[in-house]
């Protein structure tokens, strides 16, 4: 055990001196993981209801990823985008038609593929501001019209539609062009909306905002509003996509489709893969050596996504998130009934969120969940948010319900003796 404890110190010791100070991490190594639970230095299991933040759909050391990995790695990892290889239209032949969309575009990450989504966006409003110019029809602009308390990624473009001040203001000034509308307010979206935006820019259930689904109004009128100056209503999914919601896409359930959507996270099972889909006349604005990636869509990425799509298939993985997330939600609903510091519960499938009713009661939360072997995160400041693999059980479901209910019970047994103790005291 010394040995192994020195092995932590060790990496600690040198990521310290070595690594950029972008993340806090917990005091664990992690050496493997099956199922829903990672395995650390030590042998123990833990419960990982987060599944590295969304992107472990199928658990971990899940057959059919570890078999596509294998046979694809024998044959070709990476060759370049100026060759054709069998896996981008594949994979893009499967996104279209989950989507509805009809083209795609292949990246890294989540924030590359709506740096792509906006470029694309801006590059179709400038065809449209071409054709319009010869036919005398109205001009649209260039501005994006983003959402309060959204989350788009960290690179240059993500972040300027990103709202929370604490992710932009490092970086100022950022990109102009962007404005905000407050989260589910008609009024404010259509006094601020006008032909000088070419897209407005949305999450249909916010994430690391708090799972804050859009309204079904709001995200109707969002549509409307495009349609009425050939705008772009563009969807970021890289969260709630792929399935995480019960559903492909998340606005599948608003009976609503986006001109442009992002995905990325559980796409190819762990690996690096992001996509950007839209319409066919959208991509019709984008045409060689205007836009591109080194990594995007290689053979490796698209094997296992392929895979991970074709798993979920065949195993009807959609309607067991459903099912699975009514269990959970349900579960979460009754503690919110028992303890009221639980102000609320939200989000869809296996996409949700408890909210409590100060930032240290979710930190001490999530630490003592992390004690007892527990994984969640706390985002928004006082969202507990859970984000586990879609093979989550019900017994794995209450599991974690019963040490919430516990550590909360605790809480308030406590708070209540300081109470009294304070009422005894002031009586004297």
């Amino acid at each position: 055990m010394k040995d192994q404890l020195k092995a932590l110190e060790q990496i600690k010791a040198a990521e310290a001196t070595l690594l950029l100070p972008t993340y806090e991490r917990n005091p664990l190594l992690f050496v493997g993981g099956d199922g829903v639970y990672l395995t650390d230095e030590y042998g123990d299991k833990y419960l990982d209801l987060l599944s590295g933040i969304g992107v472990n759909a199928l658990g971990y050391a899940h057959p059919a990823i570890e078999r596509a990995i294998a046979e694809q790695s024998k044959r070709l990892i990476h060759t370049s985008n100026l060759f054709f290889h069998p896996g981008q239209a594949e994979l893009a032949l499967r996104l279209t038609e989950m989507s509805g969309l009809d083209r795609a575009f292949f990246c890294n990450s989540g924030t590359e593929a709506w740096e792509a989504a906006m470029k694309v966006a801006r590059a179709y409003a400038g065809l449209l501001r071409a054709k319009n110019k010869e036919t005398g029809g109205k001009q649209i602009g260039t501005k994006f019209l983003a959402i309060e308390n959204s989350f788009h990624g960290r690179t240059f473009g993500s972040v300027s539609t990103t709202h929370k001040a604490k992710y932009r203001e490092p970086f100022a000034p950022t990109l102009p062009g962007v404005e905000f509308v407050r989260f589910n307010d008609i009024e404010d979206l259509r006094a601020k909306f006008s032909s000088d935006f070419c897209a407005i820019l949305l999450e249909p259930i916010q994430g690391e905002g708090g799972i804050r689904p859009l309204s079904a109004e709001f995200l109707q009128a969002a549509r409307d509003l495009t349609h009425s100056t050939e705008a772009l209503l563009i969807t970021d999914e890289i969260q709630s996509g792929l399935g995480r919601t019960g559903k492909w896409f998340a606005y599948q359930h608003y009976g609503i489709q986006p001109d442009i959507t992002t995905i990325a996270k559980p796409l190819a099972g762990g690996l690096p893969l992001g996509a950007m889909l839209c319409t066919e006349a959208v991509s019709q604005a984008i045409h060689p050596g205007m836009h591109g990636t080194t990594f995007g869509g290689g053979p490796l990425a698209c094997a296992v996504a392929i895979a991970v799509i074709d798993e979920m298939k065949s195993t009807n993985l959609l309607e067991q998130v459903a099912k699975v997330g009514n269990y959970f939600k349900q579960r979460l609903t009754s503690l919110q009934a028992k303890h009221p510091s639980i102000v609320d519960v939200r989000g869809k499938g296996l996409m949700l969120a408890a909210q409590v009713d100060s930032p240290e009661l979710a930190k001490t939360v999530l630490a003592q969940l992390l004690e007892r072997k527990i994984i969640i995160n706390r985002t928004d400041e006082t969202v507990l948010r859970f984000l586990p693999p879609f093979i989550l059980q019900p017994e794995h479901i209450d599991t974690a319900i019963q040490a919430i209910d516990e550590i909360l019970t605790a809480i308030e047994a406590a708070a209540g003796q300081h109470s009294q103790q304070a009422v005894a005291q002031g009586g004297r």
